[in-house]
């Protein structure tokens, strides 16, 4: 039987325990403390947190550069939003919950960075009812930012079609921390040797990636964004709506298979990597097999937008 100890001990041995991947944690905060730690040892969220046993929550994760954290108010609009639809609300305002945001990134102290912002139901029980949690909880943790390499913008990656379905279409909309169905379709690109997962929802069109939205420019050279029935809106999506809808034709519309076939370029759009062309798809050739001009080009807008627009701290 393990030994029963109090808390000096207990803090002892929780101080001297394994962290895997503390090395990348650069600050975090707590709302139910109140204050910002950087000892990642310390990170901590109670067990009987509903976010913990009962996925009860949502998120965002978002980016900085150069001291810089892009897209803040659409981050935060969205991740309004997902709170709303599982009637759920901060411990603060929501004002204060960006005001902190910046606050953890500064203390983190990296001028690149991403950080991660998680509103759950709050700890209180084991149950299912959200009636047991009083308080919701609060937790910002920013990390740090292992960026790709120019040389895979340069070369692409590679893409398949999942075995995993796409998530129904009310819970794709929010961006809840259940991401059970995103963990088995990375896994499954790891097990393939495929750099991103592509799945589809029942009716057979193209939903998202694991994380990511993905899109085409089509044989008529349109930039064409899947419907978004069965997927969550990207905040960089629609920033890449914006820039490219002065420049070219963009459309809404379902994404088969066959049209991926015919496809001038395929690729990826999200916080991490902003934009990156998918240059093989279940083994065949996207367009001509490199990235193209469409892909690079909101790639650029991207970065100079971040640099141009971002909020500093």
């Amino acid at each position: 039987m393990p030994d029963i100890v109090g808390p000096d001990a207990y803090l002892a041995r929780l101080m001297a325990a394994p962290r895997p991947g503390g090395q990348s944690v650069l600050a975090f905060y707590d709302h139910r403390l109140g204050v910002i730690g950087a000892d990642p040892r310390l990170m901590c969220i109670p067990l009987d947190d509903h976010l913990v046993h009962r996925g009860d929550g949502v998120f965002e994760t978002l980016k900085y550069l150069g001291r810089r954290l892009y897209q803040v108010q659409p981050h935060f609009d969205r991740m309004q939003r997902s709170a709303a639809a599982i009637f759920l609300e901060p411990p603060c305002p929501w004002e204060q919950v960006a005001e902190l945001t910046l606050d953890v990134c500064r203390a983190g102290g990296a001028d690149d960075g991403m950080v991660r912002v998680l509103v759950g139901r709050g700890p209180g029980g084991f149950g299912i009812d959200p009636a047991e949690c009083p308080t919701p909880s609060l937790y910002i943790v920013a990390y740090t930012f292992h960026a790709r390499p120019a040389a895979v913008f340069e070369r692409g990656v590679t893409a398949f079609r999942t075995s995993i379905p796409a998530k129904q279409n009310y819970l794709a909309r929010i961006k809840s921390i259940d991401y059970l169905p995103n963990v088995l379709m990375k896994r499954e690109a790891a097990e393939r040797g495929e750099d991103y997962p592509v799945c589809y929802d029942d009716k057979g069109f193209l939903a998202e990636g694991a994380t990511e939205n993905i899109c085409i420019v089509d044989a008529k050279g349109r930039f064409v964004v899947p419907e978004l029935n069965n997927a969550l809106t990207g905040t960089t999506l629609l920033r890449a709506v914006e820039f490219m809808q002065a420049e070219m034709d963009v459309v809404f519309a379902g994404i088969r298979e066959e049209d991926i076939a015919t496809a001038r370029e395929m690729f990826i759009l999200g916080t991490t990597n902003d934009c990156l062309s998918i240059i093989r798809y279940n083994g065949a050739s996207v367009g001509d097999g490199r990235p193209g001009p469409v892909s690079r080009r909101i790639k650029e807008r991207i970065v100079a937008d971040i640099a141009e627009n971002g909020t500093p701290f």
